[in-house]
């Protein structure tokens, strides 16, 4: 009988195990096996309206999570005719913003998980029905889908899955100074808790000869922003 209980026991611990493996797949994974419900999310951005569409298996599909709203109400925004990026973009809210307040530049969405991708073309189409042709689409992880391309970007903003781990985002920010123009800026947020500190010192130390400046441009709520600027 205590084989039996000892058995079961296992099993339930296996089942949670793999329940928040489940969850946590919003971040990497292209394909998350979690089942598929949609939800809808509205959100006042920048004195404006936005409406979006979310689905299980993406990051924060409930609500719009503080950090990317902190992120959007206080992010640098370069003059129209832009080149920019929303990289990791989950269902697109940073980028739909841009192309929303700069309607002549060209917006980029990327992230490896075809679920987020799909409820970003369902948000472009619905927010920004009169701006579709200045904003596209790539399936990929972080800057692969631009391998094959000649692409520079003036902004790249993001909301990095520090989940995963801060030397994978540190190895990002040593690579994105390839695709920034001149003065191109690199734009993200990160939770205090999540390393901020850390980050900011570690770019100040290690990155100063890729970076112009580096700087962060405001905290709030436990939530400080950068902006690293190429030379």
């Amino acid at each position: 009988m205590e084989h039996i209980l000892d058995g079961m026991k296992s099993k339930k611990i296996k089942e949670k195990l793999n329940d928040m493996e489940k969850k946590n797949q919003h971040y990497s994974t292209q394909f998350p096996d979690v089942r598929v419900r949609v939800y809808s999310v509205s959100e006042s951005l920048k004195h404006h309206l936005f409406f979006f569409k979310t689905v299980t298996g993406i990051f924060s599909f409930k609500q719009l999570d503080l950090g990317t709203k902190v992120f959007i109400e206080h992010m640098k925004i370069p003059e129209q005719g832009s080149i920019l990026l929303d990289l990791g973009c989950g269902y697109g809210a940073i980028g739909i913003v841009l192309a929303y307040l700069k309607p002549k530049s060209t917006v980029y969405f990327t992230d490896i998980n075809k679920r987020a991708l799909w409820c970003a073309k369902e948000n472009i189409r619905f927010n920004l029905s009169e701006r579709i042709g200045k904003t596209i689409l790539l399936q990929g992880s972080y800057f692969k889908p631009f391998e094959n391309k000649s692409i520079k970007f003036d902004g790249v903003y993001m909301n990095p899955p520090l989940r995963k781990g801060r030397q994978e985002f540190l190895k990002l920010c040593e690579d994105v100074p390839r695709h920034l123009k001149s003065k191109g800026q690199f734009q993200f947020v990160i939770k205090r808790k999540m390393g901020a500190e850390y980050i900011q010192n570690y770019l100040t130390t290690h990155f100063s000869d890729l970076y112009e400046t580096i700087e962060v441009t405001f905290k709030r709520s436990g939530y400080w922003i950068f902006c690293l600027t190429t030379k």
